[in-house]
């Protein structure tokens, strides 16, 4: 199955035995119908949670408590989704790259394609069957403070902030300082969703962010306050084929730190 997913093509799949889908969707938009066999995910369950970097990564042992509950597998193709355009579905992806879980992939639009589609709609909830699964943490898809600093003034290194311009100008402040990694690109996570067609992810994503200068020919690393947000930009720049990994730290953690750099 492909990273990226339609509808359609996943409700001919929805009989596979390996096929585990994961429902990031707020609790009542889940209980009022889902996609058959889907398990509901609280997004909590992705985030650490402890100040002043709430969105890292939470321990290993709470991951794995996680993902033997919903039952993930060595042979698992996983399939996320959500009712907001991709930012839960592809934290919990990202997660996945984490721990080395390759087998995914995103419902594109999430919920919003699959009911307009007029696809199946249950209310029961499914019986899980847990794992005994192992898992480990691997680093690679995500950065942190000290090496970001590192590479700061390094024209292959590019920073993609998916926060809100008033939030990357300094004119909302949500930290400690208000403003930006310096030479950070400021990309709204939201303007890579097409509300024309179900909040899909933009057909012509590659060309709009070229433009941007995000592009595959640098590294890049993307952000948000609480990596929430960037977990739909990581995706996206994940279906590009780009060379990208997240910032979990986010600028929750760089606004409050004393010595980090900031532009406005």
């Amino acid at each position: 199955m492909n990273l990226i997913i339609e509808a359609e093509d996943l409700a001919a799949e929805l009989e596979r035995e390996e096929l585990l889908i994961v429902d990031l969707s707020s609790n009542q938009n889940y209980l009022s119908g889902h996609i058959p066999g889907a398990l509901h995910l609280p997004f909590q369950a992705l985030m650490a949670g402890t100040p002043p970097a709430p969105g890292k990564l939470p321990d290993l042992e709470q991951l794995t408590q996680i993902f033997r509950a919903i039952g993930l597998r060595p042979e698992t193709h996983v399939v996320a989704c959500d009712d907001e355009g991709g930012g839960w579905a592809g934290r919990f992806l990202w997660t996945l790259e984490m721990i080395g879980h390759h087998n995914y992939s995103y419902l594109n639009g999430g919920m919003h394609a699959w009911r307009s589609a007029g696809l199946p709609l249950s209310t029961d909830e499914p019986q899980t069957n847990p794992s005994d699964i192992k898992i480990s943490i691997d680093s690679a898809p995500s950065i942190d403070t000290e090496q970001i600093q590192a590479q700061l003034g390094n024209p292959d290194f590019i920073i993609w902030d998916a926060r809100s311009p008033q939030e990357y100008s300094g004119e909302r402040v949500l930290a400690m300082k208000g403003g930006h990694i310096p030479g950070a690109i400021n990309c709204e996570w939201t303007q890579l969703m097409d509300p024309q067609r179900d909040m899909r992810i933009r057909a012509d994503a590659r060309e709009f962010l070229a433009k941007l200068g995000i592009d595959d020919k640098h590294k890049i690393v993307t952000h948000c306050q609480s990596h929430h947000r960037s977990g739909f930009t990581w995706l996206v720049g994940k279906s590009l084929g780009f060379d990208i990994c997240a910032y979990p730290g986010s600028w929750s953690e760089w606004g409050n730190l004393p010595d980090t750099p900031v532009e406005q």
